[in-house]
């Protein structure tokens, strides 16, 4: 169901799955309050989601903490909205994320025009505030919410350089942001040869139990993740070890043996071409 009818997942976690862009948002909550995970991709969007929060919560309980898992505008064009409906409420993210997201979604709506210039929701997304983070963290970071808590972690590079997931220890839940998603999107911004080694920290918190709430799609578990784990290692590798054989960055995709359709990794070979270490890259073959 793409609706955005939120659906509880395990005890006081709800995620509510939206077709605009097929992006989850997650609602936890406890005895002191409750915390929101994502925005959608607009404040005329997030308008709705802020009613639907509210039918979900006990009357009177605060909104503690708006979290954007990353800078990506699909996820965080919302913050304003739903910061007018609780404005008591923090708005946490990672430090990378907050730093760089009031100059980074303006260029992401630039080339969502390029990609897309007859989509009539361009205007609405450009009309609505770029709202960074103002509580900020580098690795770890805890949300109190009476009788359990939020564990905010940063595992690492992946999808970007300012990724976050969330995780609800009790309800063995983690809200893993596009750090998983069905067909991982390498954008420019992403860290290709990095991603492999986020997801595996994020499976050495999971448990063949766990649920999974992606960026975008179905809830899902822990074999999903390690499944991924395995195809961007391997996307990782081939681009290292076409790169020693003196494989240009040009031919890359031709040339190699990819787990996903080649127009979805052009990004991932430029940019792993660009962070492989000094010396790694051989001169391209004769």
């Amino acid at each position: 169901m793409q609706d955005g009818t939120f659906t509880e997942v395990a005890d006081r976690v709800w995620v509510a799955r939206h077709a605009w862009y097929d992006v989850n948002v997650t609602l936890v909550a406890g005895t002191a309050g409750a915390v929101l995970v994502d925005t959608l991709a607009s404040e005329r969007a997030a308008a709705g989601l802020v009613e639907r929060v509210r039918r979900v919560l006990a009357p009177g309980t605060p909104l503690l903490a708006v979290v954007a898992t990353h800078e990506h505008h699909d996820h965080v064009l919302g913050n304003g909205t739903v910061l007018d409906a609780w404005p008591a409420a923090a708005l946490v993210g990672h430090e990378t994320a907050a730093a760089r997201m009031a100059a980074s979604v303006p260029a992401q709506l630039d080339a969502e025009a390029l990609a897309a210039p007859d989509d009539p929701r361009l205007e609405e997304m450009r009309a609505s505030r770029v709202v960074p983070p103002t509580t900020t963290f580098s690795g770890v970071h805890v949300v109190d919410l009476g009788d359990r808590h939020l564990e905010l972690l940063h595992p690492g590079r992946g999808h970007t350089a300012g990724d976050l997931v969330v995780r609800v220890p009790d309800a063995d839940v983690l809200v893993a942001g596009d750090l998983v998603e069905a067909l991982p999107a390498y954008g420019p911004d992403s860290h290709p040869l990095e991603w492999p080694g986020s997801l595996e920290l994020l499976l050495g918190l999971l448990s063949p139990a766990s649920v999974v709430v992606p960026g975008h799609g179905a809830v899902t578990g822990r074999d999903t993740v390690a499944a991924q784990h395995d195809d961007v290692a391997r996307v990782a590798a081939t681009i290292a070890e076409l790169a020693g054989r003196g494989v240009p960055a040009s031919a890359a995709l031709a040339t190699g043996d990819w787990p996903y359709p080649r127009e979805a990794l052009e990004h991932a070979v430029r940019r792993g071409y660009a962070h492989l270490p000094p010396g790694a890259v051989r001169l391209p073959l004769l």
